[in-house]
C-alpha cells in the first residue's frame, strides 16, 4: 500500500447501523487477518480485524501497552506523560502485575457475587423512581449513569453526591473531539480529587478500597500519586463502560423484540448471564481497539510485525468474525459467546468484568420485567451516538412506557 491507499482508522459506521461495525473494517477483515492502517497523526500502524490473531497478539508478551513508547498509536493529540498514565493499565508487567494484585481482592468472582443483594437494590430504587416520575425520560442521565455510578462509589469509598464532577471529567477523558489541553486539565483534576480522599481516609479509614490503597502507601508498598491513579482508572472505568453498555443494550434490544421477550418474559439465570455474555459480543461499546506497540520482531499469519511498531487490535470486528461465531451479525441471546474478546484477552483484559457482568445481569432481568412496555420515545435517527469517543454508547436515551 502507498500512503494514499492505507485506509484511515477509525472508520465510520454505515448509515441506520449504528450496532455494527463499521464496513470497511468488514472489507478488511474478509482480505487479511492485519493490515495498515493511517492514524491522526499520519503513522500506519497494524490493524489486527480477525479473532484468533487477536486472541493470540493479545496474550504475547512481546506487545507493550506502554503509551509512551515510541509507536504507540496513541488515538489523539496529547500523548500522556509517565506520570498522567491511568493507573496500571498502560503498564506492562512486573509493574502492571504488581499494581494490579493490589486491587484484584474486591472483583474476585465471589466477591462480587455478594454484592448481588446490593445492586439488586440500586436497581429497583432506581426503576421505582422511574416508574413515579414523568415521562419521556432520559434513561442515561435517570437510569444507565446512576446504577455503575452508585455501585463503584460504594465500592471504592467515594462520595456519590460528587458524580457531577467526576463523570465530566471522565467524559472529557475518554473523547477524542476534546482537545487535548482538556484531557489533560480533567486528568488532573481526578487526579487532585482522589488524592484529597486519599488524605482523608488517612485520616478516617473506611471499608473501602481507597482505604485499602491507604494500607498499600503507609507500608511503602504503593506512591501515594500512584494510588491516587489506580483510584482515577477503576472510577472512570468503572462508571463509564458499564453505564454505555446498559443504555446501548437496551436500545439494541428494543430494537430486537424478538430477543427482549427473551428476557422480559423468562426467568432462567443461566439465559440472563448468556445474554449478558451476546449482547458484550455483539455490540463491543470499547470500539476503537486495543492498542500495543511491539518490543521485538514478531511472524503471524505471514506478516512480520516489527519491533516498535503501532497495533490496534479491533474487538468490535473481531467478535464478529465469522470464523469464530455464525452468523456474527445477528443479535442472538440463546448463543454462547464466551468467548469474545469485548473485556479483551491477556494480563491487561478488564479487571471489572466481573462486576459488569454482575451489574448487567441485575439490570437486563430487571428493567424489561417492571416496565415490560418499555419503548423509544424517540427515533433511532434521531438519537445522539457517542462515535467521537473511546467508549460507544448513546448520550441520551429518551423513553416512555
Amino acid at each position: 500500500m502507498t500512503s494514499d491507499t492505507v485506509p484511515a482508522f477509525p472508520m465510520a459506521r454505515a448509515a441506520g447501523c449504528p450496532f455494527d461495525p463499521p464496513p470497511e473494517l468488514h472489507r478488511l477483515q474478509d482480505e487479511a487477518p492485519l493490515t495498515r492502517v493511517r492514524l491522526w497523526d499520519g503513522s500506519t500502524p497494524w490493524l489486527v480485524t480477525r479473532y484468533a490473531e487477536q486472541r493470540s497478539l493479545l496474550a504475547d508478551p512481546r506487545l507493550s501497552a506502554d503509551v509512551t513508547r515510541p509507536g504507540y498509536p496513541f488515538p489523539a493529540p496529547g500523548r500522556p506523560t509517565g506520570t498522567q498514565k491511568l493507573g496500571f493499565i498502560l503498564m506492562d508487567d512486573p509493574e502492571h502485575a504488581r499494581l494490579r494484585r493490589m486491587v484484584t481482592a474486591p472483583f474476585a468472582i465471589k466477591r462480587v457475587e455478594a454484592l448481588r443483594p446490593a445492586v439488586q437494590k440500586i436497581v429497583d430504587d432506581l426503576i421505582d423512581d422511574l416508574v413515579a416520575g414523568p415521562k419521556p425520560v432520559d434513561l442515561v442521565e435517570a437510569f444507565a449513569l446512576p446504577v455503575p455510578s452508585l455501585v463503584i462509589c460504594a465500592l471504592l469509598g467515594v462520595p456519590y453526591a460528587d458524580h457531577d464532577l467526576f463523570q465530566g471529567h471522565s467524559r472529557n477523558l475518554i473523547s477524542r473531539s476534546v482537545p487535548a489541553e482538556q484531557r489533560g486539565a480533567s486528568f488532573r483534576a481526578l487526579h487532585d480529587y482522589l488524592d484529597r480522599l486519599l488524605a482523608q481516609k488517612t485520616a478516617d479509614p473506611g471499608d473501602d478500597l481507597l482505604s485499602q490503597l491507604v494500607t498499600r502507601v503507609q507500608a511503602g508498598e504503593l506512591e501515594r500519586s500512584d494510588a491516587a491513579g489506580i483510584g482515577v482508572l477503576l472510577l472512570v472505568a468503572g462508571h463509564e463502560t458499564t453505564a454505555n453498555m446498559i443504555a446501548l443494550g437496551t436500545l439494541a434490544l428494543l430494537e430486537h423484540p424478538d430477543q427482549l421477550a427473551l428476557l422480559r418474559d423468562g426467568d432462567d439465570p443461566k439465559l440472563v448471564a448468556g445474554a449478558v455474555e451476546e449482547l458484550l459480543r455483539y455490540l463491543n461499546i470499547t470500539h476503537t481497539g486495543r492498542r500495543r506497540v511491539a518490543l521485538d520482531d514478531i511472524e503471524i499469519a505471514g506478516v512480520t510485525i516489527r519491533a516498535g511498531d503501532g497495533l490496534i487490535l479491533a474487538n468490535d470486528i473481531g467478535n464478529r468474525d465469522p470464523g469464530t461465531f455464525t452468523d456474527p451479525g445477528t443479535l442472538d441471546l440463546t448463543r454462547d459467546a464466551r468467548r469474545h474478546v469485548a473485556f479483551g484477552f491477556g494480563v491487561h483484559q478488564c479487571l471489572g468484568q466481573p462486576l459488569a457482568r454482575l451489574e448487567l445481569q441485575v439490570v437486563y432481568s430487571t428493567l424489561y420485567r417492571r416496565i415490560p412496555t418499555l419503548r423509544r420515545a424517540a427515533a433511532l435517527a434521531d438519537i445522539p451516538f457517542k462515535h467521537d469517543g473511546a467508549v460507544y454508547g448513546v448520550y441520551e436515551l429518551p423513553v416512555t412506557w
